[in-house]
């Protein structure tokens, strides 16, 4: 497949199955590009949720499209990584207005671009997204209804056998051993279903008196679908990431050496190119820097020893020692969708205690946040900057960095808050100071 008209040049593409196999030959090319093109510097962003590869483009263009004049005499080259990531058509992407973002059907209803997506990120599961899609469609007040919901949406975003998959989902660990399936899965899903309303309904109404009403459970399966769609790329990014994306730098270093490479990733694509990190070949140190845009994962990945239980520690403990420079990672309070949903599903994922009547502070403080709203936590040595002190700061050559970028990632509304704000000349800048490009 021919690469597309970008803004930037050079630009390749690395294409990756679920499983973290590669398609095609964008390795070959990217190997022969960049030597041909003596490039010092190579950007490699990877998208978060998305449908399409057109989308990803548009969003690798627009991000990286300041670059060339920011850093007018660098050799950069530049790499769009696409691998199978579920988008739900009621979320905004980087790329769109929010307009028209939001012109598909609210939830319950399950539409035709949703459920289109929903066939092709899980291929031979169509009689489950029928019946799935029939449900929220009815909603019929059956609590055994809700019970069978649930039971269908297993099914959907169950691993396959015998593929890798199973392994990546963990965020924490515990005496080696990772976390187990969501507890939202394998509860009650009558439960989960009215957990997600409840919230829904705070999001939609902040701090608003109701009546005796009780929030629709059939929202809250809208919403059981979608966290339970994210557990699946959630999984996804990590296999996509250790052994595609990992895998393929450590190529790239023993080919062309002298290449500088810089990760870039946005959402689930942070977690991705995070564990990337835990893919390399012992030895490589070509990885220069590292920057997470609302990382949609765990604030204890990196984390030796969890607050809260010091048996355990962050899947991904020490693997900020893999960059030859800093880890970057960007967050914002008006990220809603990581800081009370992300949440909330984490909680469920391993706790099955209500959070129904928890003030936002105490939710969004919970051991279960995520680093795109406030940072990298419980690693020491952890710097601190707002986004206008990184950018006028010589940042650390080495480690964790938390930057809040609230000042500009702030626009959107529920349920997804400013999550996919990130198209800012800002962020640009920070990854060329990131990795000290010149």
């Amino acid at each position: 497949m021919a690469d597309p008209a970008m803004s930037v040049s050079p630009y390749w593409e690395l294409t990756f199955d679920a499983d973290g196999d590669p398609a095609g030959h964008g390795l070959d090319r990217l190997l022969a590009g960049a030597t041909e093109r003596k490039v010092r510097d190579l950007v490699v962003f990877a998208h978060g949720w998305n449908n399409d590869r057109s989308g990803a483009t548009r969003l690798y263009d627009r991000f990286l499209a300041p670059i060339p004049r920011l850093a007018p005499a660098a050799r950069i080259g530049y790499v769009g990584v696409l691998w199978p990531a579920m988008r739900f058509s009621d979320e905004p992407i980087p790329d769109f207005p929010r307009a028209v973002a939001a012109e598909a059907p609210r939830r319950p209803v399950l539409d035709k671009d949703t459920r289109h997506a929903l066939l092709e990120s899980f291929p031979g599961r169509a009689i489950l997204v029928e019946q799935i899609a029939r449900l929220l469609e009815q909603q019929p007040p059956e609590g055994a209804e809700l019970e069978e919901f649930g039971r269908l949406v297993r099914l959907l975003v169950e691993v396959v056998a015998p593929g890798p998959q199973a392994l990546f989902a963990a965020d924490t660990v515990a005496e080696g051993v990772p976390q187990s399936e969501p507890e939202m899965l394998a509860g009650s899903s009558a439960a989960a279903c009215a957990e997600f309303a409840r919230a829904l309904a705070e999001l939609d109404a902040p701090g608003a008196r109701r009546g005796f009403g009780l929030p629709n459970p059939w929202d809250g399966a809208h919403e059981l679908l979608r966290q339970a769609t994210y557990y699946a790329m959630k999984r996804r990014a990590g296999t996509v990431g250790e052994r595609g994306l990992g895998r393929m730098v450590g190529q790239l270093a023993k080919a062309a050496p002298d290449v500088r490479v810089h990760l870039v990733g946005h959402s689930f694509g942070a977690r991705l190119v995070s564990f990337a990190l835990r893919g390399l070949p012992e030895g490589v140190r070509s990885v220069k820097s590292v920057t997470l845009l609302q990382g949609a994962f765990s604030h204890y990945a990196f984390a030796a020893r969890l607050p809260h239980d010091a048996r355990a520690g962050g899947v991904l403990q020490g693997q900020q020692n893999r960059v030859d420079g800093p880890l970057v990672c960007c967050h914002s309070r008006h990220d809603s969708a990581l800081g009370t949903m992300y949440p909330l599903a984490s909680r469920m994922a391993g706790d099955s205690r209500s959070v129904a009547g928890l003030d936002m502070g105490r939710v969004l403080g919970a051991k279960w946040g995520a680093m795109g709203y406030d940072g990298v936590q419980a690693v020491p040595g952890t710097r601190a900057y707002t986004l206008a002190e990184a950018l006028r700061a010589k940042l650390p050559g080495s480690g964790c960095v938390n930057v809040d970028a609230a000042a500009v990632v702030r626009r959107g509304g529920p349920p997804a808050g400013a999550h996919s704000d990130i198209l800012h000349e800002e962020l640009a800048r920070l990854v060329l100071a990131a990795g000290r490009i010149r």
